[in-house]
C-alpha cells in the first residue's frame, strides 16, 4: 500500500494566523485550498467595501494558484461564501474580470455565510492540474 502524499500551499501574508492551516494543499494533480479572502498579503490590511475585497480575493486566487503550479484555466469549481447579498455585485463583477468567457468557466456555487470580523467575500477552490479536453 502506497503512503498518500500532499503538499501544503502557505503564501506569506495569507496565512491564517495561529492556526496550524495552510492555504491549500496539492494532492498529485489536484489541487484545494483553503479559505481564500480579500486580505492585501503585504500590509495586511482588508478593505472595509466589497468592491475592494472582491479584487484582492481573485488576486490572492491568482497568487495562490501560482504557488501551487497552476493557473486559473486549471480550476474546475469555485466555492463563494458572501456575508450578505450586497456583495454578490461586486463577486460577479471580478468573476468576469477573471473568466470573461462564458464557454470557459469552471463551475461556481455561491452561499450566504456569516464570515469573521470584517470578511465580506472568501472563495474555495478546486483545481486540476494537467487535465485535458
Amino acid at each position: 500500500m502506497s503512503k498518500r502524499k500532499s503538499r501544503s500551499i502557505n503564501i506569506p501574508g495569507l496565512d491564517h494566523g495561529s492556526a496550524p492551516i495552510p492555504m491549500g494543499a496539492r494532492v498529485g494533480n489536484m489541487i484545494f485550498s483553503s479559505g481564500i479572502m480579500g486580505r492585501h498579503a503585504e500590509t495586511g490590511e482588508i478593505p472595509d467595501d466589497a468592491e475592494g475585497q472582491a479584487k484582492l480575493v481573485f488576486s490572492n486566487l491568482r497568487a495562490f494558484l501560482e504557488q501551487a503550479g497552476a493557473s486559473l484555466e486549471d480550476v474546475g469549481h469555485v466555492t463563494a461564501f458572501i456575508r450578505d447579498d450586497s456583495v454578490r455585485k461586486a463577486l460577479n463583477d471580478q468573476w468576469l474580470v477573471y473568466f470573461p468567457d462564458p464557454d470557459d468557466r469552471p463551475a461556481r456555487h455561491t452561499l450566504v455565510h456569516s464570515l469573521p470580523g470584517p470578511l465580506k467575500i472568501q472563495l474555495e477552490i478546486i483545481a486540476v492540474v494537467g487535465e485535458g479536453m
